[in-house]
């Protein structure tokens, strides 16, 4: 196995549907310009209420990619 690195960012993606959506919305986005994306962890996961009702959902993401040669 080669030697590797990997820089780790912070993501936020927020969506009207679901957390699964927010975070799909944040890694499809991030790979538009990040190369080699590698894993994605949900650090935090919260709601936007008005008026008693779930209005956005958002989650926080740290995601991976490799440094390329």
């Amino acid at each position: 196995m080669a030697d590797s690195v990997y820089k780790v960012i912070e993501l936020i993606g927020s969506s009207d549907t679901s957390w699964d959506d927010a975070a799909r919305v944040a890694v499809e986005r991030a790979s538009k310009t990040l190369k080699d994306l590698r894993i994605a962890e949900v650090t935090e996961q919260d709601l936007k209420i008005e008026d008693g009702k779930i209005t956005s959902y958002r989650v926080k993401l740290k995601v991976s990619f490799k440094y390329l040669d």
